[in-house]
């Protein structure tokens, strides 16, 4: 799909004036479905882990089925595969699907993610969420009016992005609490810089001679990109300053 996308945005039909309001309405429906996404994110990971332990903290059967189960494998890689779906199925999904897929996606991975109630603080989680949402918009705004070309820092970024994976992987078997710290702090830097680079693409794929259906699904993939960015940013920063639970 990548290669049928045409840069810059300014190239279409219609006046300048035209394409930058076409442009802005683009970038916020983008916003509107990465924040919807993030918030039912959040709803879905509260309810959960409400429902997984009882008042005096011990794990309910959905508990134990979530985080003590093997069904725990499938909670943790089901919302990699609805990724691949939509990436690998843009052109095929139609936007309906597309939508759908997305919305499942969020709710999964509020699933993923409500064990971080069990291991962190409440008001601590509402800190670094508050943070990283500062942070986020930032970012996200810097790779919007910038003029300068972020092309260089995004292949930089993904480099390291590779390495906090293989990094991530091998500290599975390592537990070393100083290696997790390192990749907290390595993946903070690197989810910073693709939230520019990433917000900076989304806006240069825009083209204003797109049809309708083109253009919103477009909207859903920019806004998945820019998710994970916030969720990872997220999550970086909770591991490096989130009050745990004695």
């Amino acid at each position: 799909m990548a290669q049928d996308y045409r840069t810059p945005y300014s190239v279409g039909t219609g006046t300048a004036a035209d394409i930058d309001r076409g442009l802005r309405a683009h970038m916020l429906h983008v916003y509107n479905y990465m924040a919807s996404g993030v918030l039912l994110t959040g709803i879905i990971a509260m309810v959960i882990s409400n429902m997984a332990v009882t008042d005096s903290g011990e794990l309910t059967a959905l508990g134990q089925a979530i985080y003590l189960s093997p069904l725990k494998w499938v909670v943790m890689l089901s919302p990699l595969a609805l990724v691949m779906v939509m990436s690998f199925g843009l052109n095929k999904l139609n936007l309906f699907a597309l939508q759908a897929t997305y919305w499942a996606y969020a709710a999964l991975m509020g699933l993923s993610l409500s064990s971080i109630f069990l291991m962190y603080t409440g008001e601590s989680i509402a800190k670094v969420f508050f943070i990283s949402a500062a942070m986020f918009g930032s970012l996200s705004l810097y790779g919007y009016t910038t003029k300068r070309d972020l092309g260089p820092l995004g292949k930089f970024m993904f480099m390291g992005l590779i390495g906090i994976i293989i990094a991530s992987v091998v500290n599975i078997f390592m537990a070393s609490s100083m290696m997790s710290f390192v990749i907290s702090v390595i993946g903070v830097i690197v989810f910073a810089g693709l939230t520019a680079y990433d917000t900076q693409k989304i806006k240069e794929l825009y083209y204003a001679g797109y049809g309708e259906e083109q253009t919103a699904k477009l909207s859903i993939m920019g806004a998945l990109t820019l998710y994970l960015d916030f969720i990872n940013l997220f999550i970086m920063l909770l591991q490096l300053f989130g009050a745990r639970k004695e």
